[in-house]
């Protein structure tokens, strides 16, 4: 039996629709409502919109954050180069994709930041994030997160950020960062940084990274 060259192209077409299907379905390796419950439940701590909450423990924002750095980040939590026992055990089943998809899904939220914050001394603040403090050696914050502190692929975003977790930080970097010393990521510049700001700089510059929308 001949087949006519119409019925070989619709045939041709229907089969190749099916492979693109069968190839998107393979990427995304989760339904809608999987996503939506993993998305929920990282809201549980990082606030409704990925604002951040504070309770016991300040949750770091998610809001607005760069893909590339979330997804480093979950993967430095599997690999426990970033200590953390809650967050391991969230990150370590999530997929590749389910974690890009997530983060892209956190990068597209955009609500105002938490206050609580002192007003004191935020000039000193802006001060340091965009010019450092040169008789420290510490660079300016900004040429690695921006000028509008939005950071730029693995750089993350700081604007907006709660006070009292990006004090938190970087007062314990060694408690929490850096655990695989033989497989470092780019948040090892942050090490000497981190060591030579003053406890009082440290209270000013995370004040007014707060207050940036």
């Amino acid at each position: 039996m001949r087949i006519s060259a119409a019925l070989l192209a619709v045939t041709l077409a229907t089969a190749m629709s099916l492979a693109v299907r069968a190839e998107e379905k393979s990427k995304a390796d989760f339904s809608q409502s999987e996503l939506k419950a993993k998305s929920d439940y990282c809201k549980t701590c990082h606030g409704l919109q990925g604002q951040g909450f504070r309770g016991s423990y300040p949750m770091p924002r998610l809001a607005g954050q760069q893909p590339e750095y979330l997804v480093n980040q979950l993967k430095a939590f599997i690999e426990r180069r970033r200590n953390n026992p809650v967050m391991f055990n969230v990150a370590h089943v999530l997929t590749p994709h389910m974690e890009k998809t997530l983060a892209e899904q956190f990068n597209h939220l955009d609500p105002k930041p938490l206050d609580g914050a002192s007003k004191e001394n935020l000039t000193e603040g802006k001060k340091i994030y965009l010019e450092g403090i040169p008789k420290s050696d510490v660079p300016a914050c900004a040429s690695c997160h921006g000028d509008d502190a939005k950071g730029r692929d693995a750089f993350p975003r700081l604007a907006g950020q709660l006070h009292d977790y990006v004090y938190n930080k970087l007062t314990n970097w060694d408690k929490e960062r850096g655990q695989d010393k033989n497989n470092p990521d780019n948040s090892a510049i942050m090490q000497p940084i981190a060591h030579s700001l003053t406890d009082a700089q440290i209270r000013t510059v995370a004040a007014y990274l707060s207050t940036i929308e």
